[in-house]
């Protein structure tokens, strides 16, 4: 079921020059979101008309029936968003899309940049059913790793960053722990990071699970944008995805049959 509502904007956070946060609250009943899933917000502008733009949920609170989104600046959309206040409201379509499995005895959440957002709620599922997984997140710089902090109540954190600011120098998959015996890899992040990780998990074969960052219009499979060719056919990101279990996806890894 996938729902149109007006939440109003409880909370409001900046973090550092390129991210911010939004907590929203639903006026009567928020529905179950699974980590993963994602949102399509409307951007309201009055000199032009704006698309939605698709958000990952960075977490969940049952009992304020809130959600939460962690958005980084990139571009018109974004900065507009930057712009909402405390007690303004903003229109959501919800929840969309298939989120991750919350499975395995030895997890490593994988997130590099804007990519860490939905690892939050995916953690805290984890930690639910008694779980702290190892969540190793990366970028360019310290600045771009933004709510470290509250990473760390939920499992062992990580960092990788290129110019050595922040944990080890390096990427992610450059990282000395990222080898450690895991089960279950769950991912998001810039693309190549991403096929990395699964070519890595396919080859040492571990279950990984990959949230894909297509381009979305409608967030419901009608408008067909954001195609992806798996090895199963032509899936739509939003509607069939984001997340995708790796094996179907060796295609877009670039590997052969």
């Amino acid at each position: 079921m996938k729902y149109i509502t007006d939440f109003l904007i409880t909370r409001k956070e900046s973090l550092g020059e390129s991210y911010f946060s939004l907590t929203l609250q639903h006026p009567n009943r928020l529905p179950s979101i699974a980590p993963g899933q994602f949102v399509e917000v409307e951007v309201r502008n009055c000199r032009e008309v704006m698309p939605r733009r698709p958000i990952s949920i960075h977490d969940v609170s049952p009992i304020e029936q809130s959600l939460t989104l962690l958005v980084q600046k990139v571009g018109k959309g974004t900065r507009q968003l930057a712009t909402l206040q405390k007690g303004d409201y903003l229109n959501l379509v919800y929840p969309l899309g298939h989120g991750f499995s919350v499975k395995g005895a030895h997890p490593l959440l994988v997130g590099g940049g804007a990519g860490i957002a939905p690892l939050y709620h995916l953690a805290k599922c984890y930690a639910s059913i008694d779980l702290r997984p190892t969540i190793l997140l990366g970028g360019r710089t310290k600045d771009l790793i933004p709510v470290r902090e509250a990473f760390e109540a939920y499992g062992e954190v990580l960092y990788a960053t290129e110019d050595g600011s922040l944990g080890e120098r390096g990427l992610v998959t450059q990282h000395s722990r990222f080898t450690d015996g895991y089960d279950q890899i769950c991912t998001c992040g810039p693309t190549p990071m991403m096929k990395a990780i699964a070519r890595y998990a396919i080859e040492k074969n571990i279950s990984c699970e990959v949230s894909l960052e297509n381009m979305m219009a409608c967030g419901i499979g009608a408008c067909l944008c954001c195609v992806t060719d798996t090895d199963q056919g032509h899936k739509c990101v939003c509607k069939e995805g984001p997340v995708f279990d790796a094996v179907q996806l060796k295609k877009w890894m670039g590997l052969n049959q």
